[in-house]
């Protein structure tokens, strides 16, 4: 689930009808570049172009010159398609009658190359090192073997300690809006989780009726490399 920041002349709630259908939150803010100076924090920003392809484009340049950090992608009519070029520095581009699946692909792809192109991290918590770059885990030094899906799930949760996710915000997160099991594949996860982290398998935290956190011990020293917790 992503945070969505929509750019919208008239600050039209009903830009993209089939955002309504997936779990990403969503923010609309007039498409003026005032708006811009206090624009709230997101994952992606999502401009309207369907009834002003100049002022569309000249707003994707000012975003571009200022040190846009997210992906940006256009929302126009088909009749708009032939005046966008490279140099709009648009991400990439979806028709305003796209389907849920189309968009959420779109969303997911453009979210998945801009992490791709950021420097590999490794995130360090309670005990637990997870390094990117070579897909490794380890407890206190020692290496976890983990399948895809176990260390995509810990990569989440330790990405953002304390914070309560639901099964169904992990099963979007992690397994993605296209999967089609159920909730029940996040508790057996979770669960084969917990066994491979041992004495800590506590970190793993469910919440009553709620889902599932990963717990941060207070005590923890600072390790000697820098890592950073996303």
């Amino acid at each position: 689930m992503a945070q969505l920041l929509i750019l919208s002349p008239a600050a039209d709630d009903d830009v993209l009808p089939a955002l309504a259908l997936l779990a990403h939150r969503t923010r609309v803010i007039p498409a003026s570049p005032e708006q811009l100076v206090n624009a709230p924090e997101c994952d992606l920003i999502l401009l309207d172009a369907r009834t002003n392809l100049a002022g569309a484009k000249a707003l994707a340049q000012i975003l571009r010159t200022t040190g846009l950090s997210v992906p940006l992608i256009l929302i126009c009519t088909e009749g708009g398609l032939m005046a966008v070029t490279p140099e709009w520095g648009v991400d990439d581009l979806v028709l305003e009658g796209a389907g849920p699946a189309e968009l959420d692909a779109r969303i997911r792809l453009a979210l998945g190359r801009s992490r791709d192109a950021l420097p590999s991290e490794k995130i360090q918590a309670s005990g637990v090192v997870i390094d990117e770059a070579s897909y490794s885990a380890k407890v206190h030094g020692r290496p976890l073997d983990l399948t895809y899906k176990e260390f995509e799930l810990l990569r989440f949760l330790a990405a953002h300690p304390s914070r309560v996710f639901t099964r169904e915000q992990l099963l979007s997160e992690v397994w993605g809006y296209d999967y089609f099991g159920g909730t029940r594949t996040v508790d057996v996860h979770v669960r084969r989780l917990r066994a491979k982290l041992g004495e800590l398998e506590s970190l793993i935290g469910t919440v009553r009726n709620v889902g599932y956190r990963f717990n941060v011990h207070e005590d923890d020293e600072p390790a000697g490399e820098q890592v950073t917790a996303r």
